[in-house]
């Protein structure tokens, strides 16, 4: 049961009671029965995930990709938990600070998330005001008090950006903050000074890759970072300070037009929430192969055993691997199909 209908229960049933007045700030909103419970003129949504904000939007909900300070602050707010314990706490204190005293706080996730340990630190530093258990998953929620406790100073601070051992401006929840991903150092090893004029880099992340690529090319031209977490192209802007890199909110899955390129270079992700999901890297080489000059050539990096390499025959002319390993392989693909 997705995370946002356990609230939905735990309001339908009695148990958690909405504020009659004010506004309900959603951090990590996702499309859900929750939202549709809320009158829209006091619902505040925000999604940095560009599918999801995108989603949310065509719902018809307010959305922003980042919280948006207000003249008054929300009756209640509502955290739905994500994958990184770091981030999940830190939008729990960034909500505690929202609300004024007397407000709802109320945390929403999976088992499978953490949301128990969660639950059990939280309660330590503040006393819950109550809780709903069903389908693997919980929703805790309590009342702000007059004076937070040195515990929600540390959760923001465990969520701040900083600079990573190398140096780059990286947060808790984007991928690989701690250091470059394996893979892409795979893929930059092999790239040298091959790419010119426009490049697109799909799924650009904190920017690593762009950085490297355009520091080994001086033949590049332009190079258009594409990531759909918007916290994580802000990183990449501070990170890439080249003036031949422009950054673009996107959802790589629907990109479609554009200036075309002559290269694509892509380390996909292919996790949707704790599942392999091999279309989504599927759907990054179908976007390559739009973005692309007719002569035009993609560089991709992913682990061995994904399959690709149906994809890759459908959607160019020719195909072949630049180097495997035990788990990694790189990929070279060049002409693409037109359809």
């Amino acid at each position: 049961m997705p995370r946002a209908d356990r609230l939905a229960l735990a309001v339908s049933s009695g148990a958690l009671a909405l504020p009659e007045a004010g506004a309900i700030l959603v951090l990590r909103a996702v499309p859900s029965p929750f939202l549709d419970m809320v009158p829209r003129a006091r619902l505040r949504c925000v999604q940095g995930f560009r599918p999801l904000h995108d989603s949310l939007l065509a719902a018809g909900h307010a959305v922003t990709a980042r919280p948006e300070p207000e003249a008054a602050g929300p009756a209640m707010v509502v955290v739905n938990l994500t994958r990184s314990r770091a981030e999940s706490l830190g939008n729990i204190a960034l909500g505690l600070r929202a609300l004024p005293p007397g407000g709802t706080l109320a945390v929403a996730g999976a088992k499978s998330e953490g949301v128990d340990a969660i639950a059990r630190q939280v309660a330590r530093a503040l006393p819950p005001a109550g809780t709903f258990v069903k389908a693997h998953g919980r929703v805790l929620w309590l009342v702000r008090p007059a004076e937070l406790p040195p515990a929600v100073d540390a959760w923001a601070a465990g969520a701040a950006p900083r600079r990573n051992a190398e140096g780059f401006l990286t947060a808790p929840g984007m991928f690989s903050p701690d250091h470059p991903d394996p893979g892409s150092r795979r893929l930059a090893a092999v790239l040298g000074g091959r790419l010119s004029v426009r490049v697109a880099d799909l799924g650009a992340g904190w920017g690593w890759l762009a950085q490297a690529v355009l520091a080994a090319s001086p033949a590049i031209e332009a190079l258009d970072l594409h990531e759909a977490e918007a916290l994580a192209l802000d990183a990449a802007r501070a990170n890439v300070a080249d003036p031949r890199a422009a950054f673009h909110w996107s959802d790589v899955t629907r990109l479609d037009g554009g200036p075309a390129c002559d290269a694509v270079i892509t380390n996909p992700p292919f996790h949707q929430d704790r599942a392999a999901d091999p279309d989504l890297g599927a759907a990054f080489i179908a976007a390559a192969a739009r973005l692309l000059k007719p002569a035009g050539q993609l560089f991709l990096v992913a682990n061995r055993q994904l399959p690709y390499e149906a994809v890759l025959a459908n959607a160019f002319r020719e195909w072949d691997k630049l180097g495997e390993d035990g788990t990694y392989k790189v990929i070279h693909a060049a002409r693409p199909r037109r359809t």
